[in-house]
Protein backbone atom coordinates (compact mmCIF):
# COMPACT_ATOMS: atom_id res chain seq x y z
CA UNK A 1 0.00 0.00 0.00
CA UNK A 2 1.01 3.27 -0.88
CA UNK A 3 0.28 5.43 2.11
CA UNK A 4 1.41 8.87 1.33
CA UNK A 5 -1.29 8.43 -1.62
CA UNK A 6 -3.70 6.87 0.58
CA UNK A 7 -3.25 9.80 2.77
CA UNK A 8 -3.15 12.29 -0.12
CA UNK A 9 -6.92 10.72 -1.24
CA UNK A 10 -8.12 10.87 2.63
CA UNK A 11 -6.72 14.59 3.30
CA UNK A 12 -9.09 14.98 0.08
CA UNK A 13 -12.12 13.42 1.56
CA UNK A 14 -11.96 15.50 5.29
CA UNK A 15 -11.95 18.54 2.25
CA UNK A 16 -14.93 17.38 1.13
CA UNK A 17 -16.94 16.80 3.65
CA UNK A 18 -15.87 19.82 5.36
CA UNK A 19 -16.83 21.84 2.20
CA UNK A 20 -19.39 19.84 1.79
CA UNK A 21 -21.06 19.94 5.31
CA UNK A 22 -19.77 23.84 6.07
CA UNK A 23 -20.73 25.11 2.74
CA UNK A 24 -24.13 25.00 3.78
CA UNK A 25 -23.65 26.67 6.85
CA UNK A 26 -21.71 29.59 6.02
CA UNK A 27 -24.68 29.86 2.77
CA UNK A 28 -26.64 30.40 5.94
CA UNK A 29 -24.84 32.81 8.08
CA UNK A 30 -23.72 34.82 4.99
CA UNK A 31 -27.74 35.02 4.14
CA UNK A 32 -28.95 36.02 7.75
CA UNK A 33 -28.80 39.37 7.48
CA UNK A 34 -29.29 40.23 3.55
CA UNK A 35 -32.40 37.24 3.67
CA UNK A 36 -34.10 37.57 7.27
CA UNK A 37 -36.55 40.51 7.69
CA UNK A 38 -36.77 40.18 11.89
CA UNK A 39 -35.17 38.78 14.65
CA UNK A 40 -37.43 35.45 14.75
CA UNK A 41 -36.13 34.71 10.78
CA UNK A 42 -32.97 35.14 11.77
CA UNK A 43 -33.30 32.85 14.94
CA UNK A 44 -35.39 30.34 12.86
CA UNK A 45 -31.81 30.05 10.28
CA UNK A 46 -29.61 29.91 12.93
CA UNK A 47 -31.12 27.02 14.49
CA UNK A 48 -31.18 25.01 11.39
CA UNK A 49 -27.25 24.89 11.49
CA UNK A 50 -27.45 25.41 15.35
CA UNK A 51 -27.14 21.72 16.32
CA UNK A 52 -24.71 20.38 13.40
CA UNK A 53 -22.39 24.31 12.68
CA UNK A 54 -19.78 23.34 15.23
CA UNK A 55 -19.33 19.59 14.27
CA UNK A 56 -18.81 20.36 11.10
CA UNK A 57 -15.85 22.45 11.88
CA UNK A 58 -14.44 19.27 13.00
CA UNK A 59 -13.77 18.22 9.13
CA UNK A 60 -11.35 21.16 9.40
CA UNK A 61 -9.44 20.56 12.78
CA UNK A 62 -9.18 16.95 11.07
CA UNK A 63 -7.97 17.98 7.65
CA UNK A 64 -5.51 20.61 9.25
CA UNK A 65 -4.09 18.23 11.35
CA UNK A 66 -3.93 15.34 8.76
CA UNK A 67 -1.80 17.37 6.88
CA UNK A 68 0.32 18.18 9.72
CA UNK A 69 0.78 15.21 9.82
CA UNK A 70 1.45 13.36 6.84
CA UNK A 71 2.55 16.32 5.17
CA UNK A 72 4.47 18.38 7.29
CA UNK A 73 6.44 20.01 4.37
CA UNK A 74 3.25 20.66 2.60
CA UNK A 75 1.95 21.72 5.62
CA UNK A 76 5.03 24.06 6.78
CA UNK A 77 4.78 25.73 2.92
CA UNK A 78 1.22 26.52 3.02
CA UNK A 79 0.87 27.81 5.99
CA UNK A 80 3.85 29.99 5.85
CA UNK A 81 2.95 31.17 2.23
CA UNK A 82 -0.68 31.53 2.86
CA UNK A 83 0.03 33.60 6.73
CA UNK A 84 -2.50 35.93 5.76
CA UNK A 85 -5.39 34.35 4.22
CA UNK A 86 -5.28 31.89 6.21
CA UNK A 87 -5.11 33.92 9.64
CA UNK A 88 -8.26 35.99 8.57
CA UNK A 89 -10.29 32.72 7.81
CA UNK A 90 -9.08 31.62 11.71
CA UNK A 91 -10.28 34.91 13.08
CA UNK A 92 -13.43 34.89 10.92
CA UNK A 93 -14.37 31.50 12.34
CA UNK A 94 -13.50 32.23 15.46
CA UNK A 95 -15.39 35.34 15.95
CA UNK A 96 -18.38 33.66 13.98
CA UNK A 97 -18.18 31.18 16.51
CA UNK A 98 -18.52 33.69 19.79
CA UNK A 99 -21.68 35.20 17.82
CA UNK A 100 -23.38 32.23 17.65
CA UNK A 101 -23.10 31.83 21.27
CA UNK A 102 -23.27 35.29 22.37
CA UNK A 103 -26.07 36.86 20.29
CA UNK A 104 -28.78 35.77 22.59
CA UNK A 105 -27.14 36.51 26.22
CA UNK A 106 -29.08 40.09 26.25
CA UNK A 107 -32.62 40.90 25.60
CA UNK A 108 -31.70 43.96 23.27
CA UNK A 109 -32.21 44.36 19.33
CA UNK A 110 -28.73 46.58 18.60
CA UNK A 111 -26.79 43.66 21.09
CA UNK A 112 -28.21 40.82 18.52
CA UNK A 113 -27.80 43.39 15.43
CA UNK A 114 -24.57 43.88 16.01
CA UNK A 115 -23.47 39.74 16.55
CA UNK A 116 -25.24 38.88 13.55
CA UNK A 117 -23.56 41.17 11.05
CA UNK A 118 -20.39 39.47 12.80
CA UNK A 119 -21.99 36.12 11.62
CA UNK A 120 -22.73 37.17 8.41
CA UNK A 121 -19.11 38.93 7.89
CA UNK A 122 -17.49 35.74 9.52
CA UNK A 123 -19.43 33.80 7.06
CA UNK A 124 -18.38 35.62 4.05
CA UNK A 125 -14.77 35.96 5.10
CA UNK A 126 -13.62 31.99 4.59
CA UNK A 127 -16.31 31.72 2.05
CA UNK A 128 -14.26 33.65 -0.06
CA UNK A 129 -10.37 33.16 0.95
CA UNK A 130 -11.06 29.19 0.93
CA UNK A 131 -11.73 29.48 -2.65
CA UNK A 132 -8.87 31.63 -3.38
CA UNK A 133 -6.27 29.20 -1.63
CA UNK A 134 -7.70 26.22 -3.30
CA UNK A 135 -7.80 27.91 -6.29
CA UNK A 136 -3.71 28.86 -5.81
CA UNK A 137 -2.87 25.29 -4.93
CA UNK A 138 -4.08 24.16 -8.36
CA UNK A 139 -2.28 27.40 -10.14
CA UNK A 140 0.68 26.55 -8.34
CA UNK A 141 2.50 29.24 -6.15
CA UNK A 142 5.92 30.52 -6.12
CA UNK A 143 8.32 27.61 -4.67
CA UNK A 144 12.32 27.69 -4.49
CA UNK A 145 14.40 24.82 -4.60
CA UNK A 146 14.41 25.07 -0.83
CA UNK A 147 10.64 24.21 -1.03
CA UNK A 148 10.24 27.41 0.72
CA UNK A 149 7.57 30.20 -0.78
CA UNK A 150 8.84 33.24 -1.65
CA UNK A 151 6.11 35.36 -3.60
CA UNK A 152 3.87 37.60 -1.66
CA UNK A 153 0.35 38.34 -0.71
CA UNK A 154 -0.62 40.26 -4.58
CA UNK A 155 1.11 36.49 -6.19
CA UNK A 156 -1.82 35.09 -4.41
CA UNK A 157 -4.52 37.46 -5.76
CA UNK A 158 -4.67 36.33 -9.86
CA UNK A 159 -7.71 36.27 -11.68
CA UNK A 160 -7.96 32.86 -11.77
CA UNK A 161 -7.46 32.46 -7.70
CA UNK A 162 -10.40 35.59 -7.32
CA UNK A 163 -12.46 34.37 -9.70
CA UNK A 164 -12.03 30.89 -7.39
CA UNK A 165 -13.01 33.31 -4.67
CA UNK A 166 -16.14 34.09 -6.13
CA UNK A 167 -17.31 30.57 -7.10
CA UNK A 168 -17.07 29.25 -3.57
CA UNK A 169 -18.89 31.96 -2.08
CA UNK A 170 -21.60 31.76 -4.82
CA UNK A 171 -22.05 27.96 -4.24
CA UNK A 172 -21.93 28.63 -0.66
CA UNK A 173 -24.43 30.95 -0.83
CA UNK A 174 -27.02 28.86 -3.04
CA UNK A 175 -26.33 25.59 -0.98
CA UNK A 176 -26.91 27.80 2.19
CA UNK A 177 -30.30 28.59 0.65
CA UNK A 178 -31.26 25.11 -0.90
CA UNK A 179 -30.40 24.41 3.37
CA UNK A 180 -33.00 26.98 4.35
CA UNK A 181 -35.86 25.41 2.25
CA UNK A 182 -35.01 22.15 2.97
CA UNK A 183 -34.85 23.19 6.99
CA UNK A 184 -38.16 25.04 7.36
CA UNK A 185 -41.33 25.70 6.75
CA UNK A 186 -44.19 28.16 5.70
CA UNK A 187 -43.04 31.84 4.42
CA UNK A 188 -39.43 31.60 5.07
CA UNK A 189 -39.30 28.08 3.21
CA UNK A 190 -41.04 29.61 0.20
CA UNK A 191 -38.70 32.84 0.45
CA UNK A 192 -35.33 30.68 0.41
CA UNK A 193 -36.54 28.28 -2.24
CA UNK A 194 -37.21 31.45 -4.70
CA UNK A 195 -33.59 32.67 -3.85
CA UNK A 196 -32.16 28.81 -4.53
CA UNK A 197 -34.02 29.04 -7.75
CA UNK A 198 -33.17 32.56 -8.61
CA UNK A 199 -29.00 32.28 -7.85
CA UNK A 200 -28.92 28.28 -9.30
CA UNK A 201 -28.36 29.60 -13.39
CA UNK A 202 -26.15 32.30 -12.53
CA UNK A 203 -23.68 30.40 -10.01
CA UNK A 204 -23.90 27.31 -12.42
CA UNK A 205 -22.80 29.85 -15.27
CA UNK A 206 -19.28 31.55 -13.37
CA UNK A 207 -18.38 28.02 -11.38
CA UNK A 208 -18.55 26.02 -14.90
CA UNK A 209 -16.81 28.53 -16.44
CA UNK A 210 -13.97 28.09 -13.37
CA UNK A 211 -13.49 24.76 -13.86
CA UNK A 212 -13.20 24.45 -17.75
CA UNK A 213 -10.30 27.23 -17.07
CA UNK A 214 -8.95 24.77 -14.09
CA UNK A 215 -9.01 21.85 -16.12
CA UNK A 216 -7.77 23.26 -19.23
CA UNK A 217 -4.97 25.74 -18.24
CA UNK A 218 -3.89 23.43 -14.86
CA UNK A 219 -4.90 20.19 -14.93
CA UNK A 220 -4.43 18.49 -18.55
CA UNK A 221 -5.27 15.20 -17.02
CA UNK A 222 -7.73 13.24 -19.24
CA UNK A 223 -9.69 11.49 -16.17
CA UNK A 224 -10.54 14.73 -14.71
CA UNK A 225 -12.77 15.67 -17.14
CA UNK A 226 -15.47 12.98 -15.77
CA UNK A 227 -15.41 14.94 -12.34
CA UNK A 228 -16.04 18.55 -13.94
CA UNK A 229 -18.46 16.65 -16.22
CA UNK A 230 -20.54 15.32 -12.93
CA UNK A 231 -19.52 18.83 -11.76
CA UNK A 232 -21.97 20.71 -14.47
CA UNK A 233 -24.84 17.83 -14.75
CA UNK A 234 -25.20 18.73 -11.07
CA UNK A 235 -25.31 22.06 -11.18
CA UNK A 236 -27.73 21.63 -14.05
CA UNK A 237 -29.89 19.37 -12.25
CA UNK A 238 -29.87 22.02 -9.18
CA UNK A 239 -31.27 24.74 -11.75
CA UNK A 240 -34.40 22.33 -12.24
CA UNK A 241 -35.02 20.90 -8.94
CA UNK A 242 -35.10 24.48 -7.18
CA UNK A 243 -37.55 25.53 -9.62
CA UNK A 244 -39.70 22.63 -8.90
CA UNK A 245 -39.03 23.16 -4.99
CA UNK A 246 -37.42 19.83 -4.77
CA UNK A 247 -35.43 21.12 -1.79
CA UNK A 248 -33.90 17.43 -1.30
CA UNK A 249 -32.69 16.71 -4.35
CA UNK A 250 -31.47 19.92 -5.21
CA UNK A 251 -29.69 19.97 -1.63
CA UNK A 252 -28.05 16.37 -2.72
CA UNK A 253 -27.52 17.44 -6.35
CA UNK A 254 -25.36 20.63 -5.39
CA UNK A 255 -23.33 18.41 -2.27
CA UNK A 256 -22.48 15.94 -5.62
CA UNK A 257 -21.29 19.03 -7.82
CA UNK A 258 -18.82 20.09 -4.94
CA UNK A 259 -17.54 16.62 -4.32
CA UNK A 260 -16.82 16.57 -8.08
CA UNK A 261 -15.03 19.88 -8.11
CA UNK A 262 -13.26 19.03 -5.05
CA UNK A 263 -12.33 15.94 -6.69
CA UNK A 264 -10.94 18.21 -10.19
CA UNK A 265 -8.77 20.12 -7.77
CA UNK A 266 -7.07 17.73 -6.11
CA UNK A 267 -6.77 15.45 -9.44
CA UNK A 268 -5.20 18.55 -10.88
CA UNK A 269 -2.58 18.90 -8.61
CA UNK A 270 -1.73 15.15 -8.30
CA UNK A 271 1.11 14.06 -7.86
CA UNK A 272 1.93 17.66 -6.63
CA UNK A 273 0.74 18.36 -3.16
CA UNK A 274 1.80 22.26 -3.57
CA UNK A 275 2.90 22.70 -6.98
CA UNK A 276 5.85 25.43 -7.69
CA UNK A 277 5.43 28.27 -10.77
CA UNK A 278 8.91 28.88 -10.69
CA UNK A 279 10.20 25.47 -11.89
CA UNK A 280 8.32 22.19 -11.37
CA UNK A 281 11.25 20.49 -10.56
CA UNK A 282 10.75 22.64 -7.05
CA UNK A 283 6.85 21.41 -6.52
CA UNK A 284 6.09 19.56 -3.17
CA UNK A 285 4.98 16.26 -4.46
CA UNK A 286 3.15 13.50 -2.74
CA UNK A 287 6.14 11.90 -1.53
CA UNK A 288 8.99 14.63 -1.11
CA UNK A 289 6.37 16.25 1.52
CA UNK A 290 5.04 13.10 3.29
CA UNK A 291 6.02 11.89 6.56
CA UNK A 292 7.62 7.99 6.97
CA UNK A 293 5.48 5.13 6.20
CA UNK A 294 6.01 4.61 9.91
CA UNK A 295 4.03 8.10 10.99
CA UNK A 296 1.49 7.29 8.12
CA UNK A 297 0.94 3.79 9.11
CA UNK A 298 0.07 4.44 13.09
CA UNK A 299 -1.92 7.40 11.55
CA UNK A 300 -3.74 5.22 9.23
CA UNK A 301 -4.79 2.65 12.18
CA UNK A 302 -6.11 5.49 14.44
CA UNK A 303 -7.87 7.03 11.56
CA UNK A 304 -9.46 3.24 10.90
CA UNK A 305 -10.55 3.13 14.63
CA UNK A 306 -12.10 6.65 15.33
CA UNK A 307 -13.73 7.81 11.67
CA UNK A 308 -16.65 5.44 12.06
CA UNK A 309 -17.30 6.72 15.35
CA UNK A 310 -17.26 10.32 14.15
CA UNK A 311 -19.24 9.72 11.12
CA UNK A 312 -21.80 7.56 13.10
CA UNK A 313 -21.80 10.45 15.69
CA UNK A 314 -22.37 13.22 13.17
CA UNK A 315 -25.26 10.79 11.26
CA UNK A 316 -26.84 10.38 14.80
CA UNK A 317 -26.97 14.19 15.43
CA UNK A 318 -28.42 14.74 11.86
CA UNK A 319 -30.83 12.30 12.16
CA UNK A 320 -32.21 13.89 15.62
CA UNK A 321 -32.44 17.23 14.35
CA UNK A 322 -34.04 16.40 11.02
CA UNK A 323 -37.54 17.88 10.90
CA UNK A 324 -38.79 21.64 10.20
CA UNK A 325 -38.23 24.65 11.74
CA UNK A 326 -41.02 27.42 11.64
CA UNK A 327 -41.28 30.79 13.10
CA UNK A 328 -44.16 29.38 15.35
CA UNK A 329 -41.82 27.19 17.15
CA UNK A 330 -39.39 29.79 17.81
CA UNK A 331 -40.24 30.79 21.62
CA UNK A 332 -39.88 34.45 22.89
CA UNK A 333 -37.10 35.20 24.61
CA UNK A 334 -37.51 34.29 28.39
CA UNK A 335 -35.31 35.15 31.44
CA UNK A 336 -33.07 37.25 29.62
CA UNK A 337 -30.92 40.17 30.92
CA UNK A 338 -32.08 43.58 29.51
CA UNK A 339 -29.18 45.65 28.11
CA UNK A 340 -30.10 49.11 29.87
CA UNK A 341 -28.85 52.11 27.75
CA UNK A 342 -25.38 53.82 28.92
CA UNK A 343 -24.76 57.27 28.84
CA UNK A 344 -23.92 57.07 25.93
CA UNK A 345 -26.78 55.64 24.07
CA UNK A 346 -28.61 58.37 26.08
CA UNK A 347 -26.99 61.46 23.89
CA UNK A 348 -28.23 59.64 20.65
Amino acid sequence: MDLPVVWFVLIALLWTGYLVLEGFDFGVGMLLRPFSRNDTERRVMINTIGPVWDGNEVWLLVAGGATFAAFPEWYATMFSGFYIPLLLILLALIIRGVAFEWRGKINDDAWRNRWDWVITIGSWVPAVLFGVAFANLARGVPIDADKQFVGNLFDLLSPFALLGGVVTASVFLMHGAIFIALKTDGEIRERAGALAARLALPVTVIAGGWVVWLQVAYSGKAWTWIPLLVAAVSLVGVIAAARQRLEGRAFALSAVAIIATVTLLFGSMYPDVMPSSLDPAYSLTISNASSTDYTLGIMTWVAAFLTPLVLGYQGWTYWVFRKRLTTASIPAHIGLPRREPSDLDSRH
